[in-house]
């Protein structure tokens, strides 16, 4: 399956659950340096975008 990320970019996912795993995962990380906060914000929003559009799919996928 295919989805479409925060950047407008085409992602192939070919396993759900693994993505889901990961992406549960990244969007908790953060730098312990300060300097990064910026950055540490967009990637946050990032991580949370694609886990939420992953766990809308696999909710879908198991309501069917």
């Amino acid at each position: 399956m295919k989805i479409i990320d925060l950047n407008g970019f085409q992602i192939e996912v070919t396993d759900l659950d693994e993505a889901i795993r990961i992406t549960a995962d990244y969007k908790e990380y953060h730098h312990e340096d300060k300097r990064f906060s910026e950055f540490d914000k967009r990637q946050k929003a990032y991580w949370r975008d694609m886990y939420e559009k992953l766990t809308a799919i696999k909710e879908q996928v198991t309501t069917l």
